[in-house]
């Protein structure tokens, strides 16, 4: 097996560095059990891998096996702690540029494969799973909706290589028939339609925004602090199953709105 590492795969190793990876799963999809505070916790990445049986998720796009891998292995999360008082955290490490786009991912249902992703982990959710999304490079399209958006709490780094969007510059470019250059331009003017992540943090999605030296190199002192916020995280989402703090920023205002008035109505 050829598999270069991406920023998810290089903090997995840092996060959880004595930990031996979960055996039986595809090669894109590395779990390991650490702790967080002193309390176990299963971290869970989608990294690259050159042999893929699917080319289009050589690069550590979330496919078919991706999709099913991931619902599987946080579906048995599930079923381990049914009877625990305390639920494990799951720490999931998000750093993928993209759901996988392929003629035999359309033919075999990898909406199908990322819905049971997305499934599995609202699941573990509303199990009383404290669930954390640590986004430490790309978060884009389908393959965040599949890993990490149905988390209680989402960390990112505030960092020029992080990005979490609906679609990649150049094919929202193509689909809006602008130039990647004017496409900025505009983007940056509208915050959900904005690259940045600080534009990003206005829509209230984000916990935590945090300064890393260097995401790629982790120091200690970048460790420390990850680790602190992940406590954090964890603290905060074991009193909340839902997501109504991500309706608490001034940009969300309108979103609010509208579901108090859908509930007044019904």
């Amino acid at each position: 097996m050829s598999q270069k590492l991406n920023r998810a795969a290089v903090w997995l190793d840092t996060l959880v560095p004595d930990a031996p990876r979960m055996a039986g799963l595809c090669a894109s999809v590395q779990v390991a059990d650490g702790n967080v505070d002193g309390k176990p916790a299963r971290f869970i990445a989608v990294v690259p891998d050159a042999n893929n049986h699917y080319p289009r998720a050589a690069g550590g796009e979330v496919g078919l096996l991706e999709g099913w891998t991931l619902a599987k292995v946080v579906s048995e999360t599930i079923a381990e702690d049914a009877d625990k008082a305390e639920k494990r955290a799951i720490i999931a490490v998000i750093d993928v540029p993209s759901q996988a786009y392929g003629r035999r991912e359309e033919a075999f249902g990898i909406h199908q494969a990322l819905a049971g992703a997305a499934g599995a982990y609202a699941n573990a959710r509303l199990a009383g799973h404290p669930v954390v999304g640590l986004i430490v490079g790309k978060a884009m399209s389908g393959a965040f909706l599949a890993h990490g958006y149905q988390a209680n709490r989402l960390i990112a780094f505030n960092d020029q290589g992080v990005m979490i969007h609906a679609m990649g510059k150049e094919s929202a470019a193509r689909i809006t028939l602008r130039t990647v250059e004017a496409l900025e331009k505009l983007a940056a003017t509208i915050p959900p339609m904005a690259y940045d992540i600080s534009n990003y943090e206005t829509l209230g999605l984000l916990s935590t925004l945090l300064d890393i030296h260097n995401p790629d190199e982790p120091k200690s002192d970048d460790v420390t602090k990850v680790q602190a916020a992940l406590s954090t995280a964890v603290k905060e989402a074991r009193s909340d199953t839902s997501l109504k703090c991500r309706l608490l920023a001034k940009n969300r205002h309108s979103s609010a709105l509208v579901r108090e008035r859908m509930r007044a109505s019904w």
